[in-house]
């Protein structure tokens, strides 16, 4: 069984109940199952096949999820990737990832405009309407644009889907990695499937839930908890277009939540917002929490005020994400992030591979059925993150007493904005780009908005150069999260003495 066959399940059981509400208009199963076997078989008929790779290059919304379980539906590898990274992060990963064909909004054509001569590889971009006035007229990729609403208009309800095995890869999300270039992840179907069936088992997820999709559908978090998982059981997805805490108040009161899923600054922003809005979260069973860790004293403080239990977990790109949540039928631990969700083990072992005592410190690893096949193309990473059907997370942590996890530090030098992963390496290579910068460190800072945000520590080669300047150089480069907040100059960067620069020295810096 994979997630778009599981969906062809659920419609033809609940084919009247609404699958998602997206701008408080409800589709129901019979509808999106229609919609997405007419999109498959538009993606046949265009030429793609299985284990042709498709980028989906898209916000939250209907789109999206048609546009996902269409391609999946026809045996296509699906890599989503963020909407708002620009033209050059977007080009590696089209090229590194092999994409033959793109699923966008017609807004972002111009971005694909600019890099059209740099991946060739490219067949065709579907285009998505926003309900703005886009004129596709003289546009350089007018030969290669399909209209996705036509696509729907025309497609068949008759498709011959291939023949998928478990272990076919499904979906390639690429994760920031240490040497400053995104890694995909290569997800299969088993991987997909078994994560979302298991996540919505544990957190009880069934076909009264009415789920809130704010995070980004992009990220694996929202894939799996708030899209796949829901329509495992018949539950319904509340797309919202991008996250507003009146937003989320509104949908949640109008069309009777019951699930929240996001990550601490969310929580925050919710927090920050209820005494000015209509806060009701009364009809929320459960608020679920990742991408980082949550300040207890924000976990009791929410709670506190909405009178919701928040149920912290774990979870990483390789592992499709979830492997720790807090469980709903026992006392849940503040700072934890709770314990193995069924058929997922973890566990905390030291430098040899060998398993610590509890309430010791050592490094997360896991296996399970959602574990990763491995990088795309990138054999040496593999194996060493791959060991005897581990995933060694490079997260440390402890096991505390009955079976709870602890995330003691993050990865060695992750930096995390708003929950998004930003790695210094990546910030460092832009910046060493810029021809008057002669040496450059990333650390993060802490920021009460965001978690954390980007510091950089520049020595110049000219003593023109300012922080403006560099910063719009950066902006050029970088997706809006991972541009530093701050950039300050010095004279020379603090090293070891094989001339290692020392970003520790500079974050015992930034706390004095």
């Amino acid at each position: 069984m994979n997630v778009t066959e599981q969906l062809s399940v659920t419609a033809s059981e609940n084919p009247h109940k609404a699958a998602y509400v997206f701008q408080d208009k409800e589709t129901s199963y019979m509808e999106l199952e229609g919609a997405v076997t007419k999109f498959a078989s538009q993606l046949q008929k265009l030429g793609y096949k299985k284990g042709d790779h498709i980028a989906l290059v898209l916000g939250n919304s209907p789109y999206y999820v048609i546009s996902l379980y269409g391609a999946l539906r026809i045996g296509a590898v699906v890599i989503p990737i963020n909407s708002l990274y620009t033209p050059s992060e977007l080009t590696f990963i089209l090229n590194n990832g092999d994409v033959k064909g793109v699923i966008t909004m017609d807004v972002l054509l111009k971005k694909f405009e600019a890099i059209a001569d740099q991946v060739p590889g490219i067949e065709h971009y579907i285009a998505c309407e926003s309900g703005e006035e886009v004129s596709f007229e003289g546009s350089s990729l007018s030969a290669k644009l399909k209209p996705f609403t036509q696509l729907i208009q025309v497609g068949s309800l008759e498709l011959d889907a291939p023949t998928m095995d478990d272990e076919d890869t499904a979906i390639i999300l690429y994760t920031s990695g240490t040497t400053g270039k995104p890694k995909g992840a290569m997800l299969s179907h088993k991987n997909i499937y078994s994560n979302a069936k298991d996540t919505a088992d544990y957190l009880q997820i069934s076909g009264d839930d009415r789920v809130i999709a704010a995070l980004p559908m992009f990220h694996v978090f929202c894939l799996t908890v708030a899209l796949n998982a829901p329509l495992m059981n018949g539950g319904t997805i509340l797309i919202m277009p991008k996250f507003s805490p009146q937003e989320v108040f509104r949908v949640t009161t109008e069309h009777q939540a019951t699930v929240f899923a996001g990550v601490p600054t969310m929580y925050n922003y919710l927090l920050q917002s209820a005494a000015d809005s209509k806060a009701d979260f009364s009809g929320i069973r459960i608020c679920i929490s990742g991408g980082a860790s949550m300040p207890v004293a924000l976990l009791k403080e929410f709670e506190k005020a909405f009178k919701v239990k928040v149920s912290e977990g774990y979870g990483l790109s390789e592992a499709s994400p979830v492997t720790c949540f807090n469980p709903l039928d026992q006392p849940r631990k503040p700072g934890s992030i709770g314990k193995s969700i069924m058929n997922v083990e973890n566990k905390v072992v030291d430098e040899l591979g060998e398993e610590v005592p509890a309430g010791e410190v050592g490094e997360l690893i896991v296996r399970g059925p959602n574990v990763m096949k491995g990088y795309y193309k990138l054999d040496e990473e593999t194996a060493s993150t791959l060991k005897d059907g581990w995933l060694f997370t490079g997260d440390m942590a402890r096991m505390g007493e009955e079976g709870y996890f602890y995330i003691v530090d993050r990865k060695k030098d992750m930096i995390l904005v708003g929950g998004y992963n930003v790695y210094p390496r990546e910030v460092e290579e832009i910046l060493y780009d810029h021809p008057a910068v002669a040496e450059a460190a990333v650390i993060g800072s802490p920021y009460p908005e965001t978690g954390e945000s980007v510091l950089a520590f520049v020595v110049t080669k000219d003593p023109a150069l300012d922080e403006a300047i560099l910063l719009e150089f950066c902006r050029g480069h970088l997706a809006k999260y991972k541009v530093p907040a701050k950039i300050e100059f010095m004279d020379e960067l603090p090293k070891n003495t094989t001339g290692k620069i020392l970003r520790k020295n500079l974050g015992e810096q930034v706390a004095q």
